[in-house]
């Protein structure tokens, strides 16, 4: 068997290296032209752009197919219309918590460190940020029209309806449903297998994705923002490390240690894709696999998780707004933090977890308190390397969430929960067979 964090160690070993070769070669462009082109043509815009872009992409194509067929079987093993209501009530109370908690931690830290206070703004910054729909319109764009056309365009929320209805009709259909639900856990199975073979490729993806990264930024924009950027990743940190763990341990009486150690892979590709949809294969497996929660909860929470849970998010918007507001020296009154709380909390609904999307739900949300969206153009040079970090915050929240629901409603099995090395045999396995 391997080393049980082996995958792990692989990864970080990678971030690293990706992080410190990348921020050389961003250095040393420009000192010599044959140098640039070996670098930005051949490397970085070249061979670790093309296995970047390859490694998220393999990661994309299995969504559609792992959300539809997995929340079809759990949908049509759950029984009740009663115990779905049930579970998708405790699921979007407890993500839209989550969100409130966030960003009311985001807007407390940054009111306590000023971000804002004696930044250079210049009133002719502009930034071109597409408003988002409306939210009577997400609300009707949740009830797809087109099924087949939602799942070729990746709307989400459009597919889990779509799931849910399909699922419960297996359900009610006697004899042929549970024909039509057995074939539909063979092909559960065999996509997450398929996700547990494309795992070992990680290592290879995380490298190209980080080395193009700061090859391209460095490490200088970080400098520029340091206040700005640390008060970020300072609640980020708490969201993680605290308040997670604290509704793991008050909600669900679970060890939050061994939840952390074993989300370490998932919240790795979370940093590497800057995508929760990208990440929820990975996430499923290792939710169900590892963590010992059923299939009818995961297959339910999760992919409505990585679609209206942005806590991480939720924590640049409340310290962006207040960093802005501080920048063009506007007060902000009690009034205006309850807004952006609010706003913030219901942007989340309906929103694609695709890398980038916070700037969107920003300029929503600096629109509600008259605060000037061109301000934006002011955390844009970081913004990337945030969107990595509150990816991951975004897809630990997910599996807290899943976590605690499926223990109120006894789908959580807590041996496995509680082994440090469950499953990881039967990953060897399934790596053995791709290798032959």
């Amino acid at each position: 068997m391997k080393h049980p964090h082996g995958l792990t160690q692989q990864i970080l070993i990678a971030m690293v290296l990706a992080i410190i070769l990348g921020a050389c070669a961003q250095w040393i462009m420009g000192m010599n032209p044959w140098v640039d082109v070996v670098l930005n043509d051949w490397l970085v815009g070249g061979l670790f752009f093309i296995v970047g872009k390859v490694f998220v992409a393999t990661l994309k194509l299995l969504v559609v197919p792992l959300v539809l067929v997995s929340l079809v079987c759990g949908a049509a093993s759950l029984g009740s219309g009663k115990q779905l209501g049930r579970l998708g009530g405790k699921t979007l109370a407890l993500y839209l918590f989550t969100t409130a908690v966030a960003i009311s931690l985001a807007m407390g830290c940054a009111w306590l460190f000023e971000p804002g206070v004696g930044a250079n703004l210049t009133s002719n910054a502009s930034v071109n940020i597409n408003q988002g729909s409306s939210f009577a319109q997400v609300m009707i764009d949740i009830f797809p029209s087109n099924p087949i056309a939602a799942m070729a365009e990746g709307k989400m929320l459009q597919i889990i309806v779509f799931a849910l209805l399909l699922g419960m009709a297996m359900n009610h259909s006697g004899e042929a449903g549970q024909r039509i639900r057995m074939n539909f856990e063979d092909w559960n199975t065999v996509v997450l297998n398929l996700v547990t073979m494309l795992m070992k490729l990680a290592p290879y993806g995380v490298f190209a994705l980080l080395f193009t990264l700061f090859a391209r930024q460095g490490l200088s924009a970080i400098a520029e923002l340091s206040v700005y950027f640390g008060t970020v990743v300072l609640v980020l940190l708490i969201q993680a490390l605290l308040v997670y763990p604290a509704i793991l341990t008050v909600l669900a009486r679970l060890n939050p240690i061994m939840f952390l150690n074993k989300m370490r892979n998932v919240q790795l590709f979370a940093f590497s894709t800057a995508s929760s949809n990208a990440t929820l294969p990975v996430t499923m497996r290792t939710v169900e696999k590892r963590l010992g929660v059923d299939n009818r909860v995961a297959s339910f929470s999760l992919p409505l998780g990585a679609t209206l849970n942005m806590d991480g998010t939720a924590i640049m918007q409340g310290v962006a707004t207040v960093f802005i507001a501080q920048a063009y020296g506007i007060q902000l009154d009690a009034m205006d933090f309850l807004t952006v709380i609010a706003t913030a909390t219901l942007a989340s609904i309906g929103t694609a977890g695709v890398p980038g999307v916070g700037l969107v739900m920003l300029s929503m949300v600096l629109t509600q308190v008259g605060l000037p969206v061109e301000g934006i153009a002011l955390i844009i040079g970081v913004d990337r390397l945030l969107d990595m970090m509150r990816t991951a915050v975004n897809v630990t929240g997910d599996a807290t969430v899943t976590c605690v629901v499926a223990k109120s409603e006894q789908q959580l099995d807590e041996v496995v929960f509680n082994d440090p090395d469950v499953a990881l045999v039967d990953e060897d396995v399934v790596l053995a067979k791709g290798k032959a």
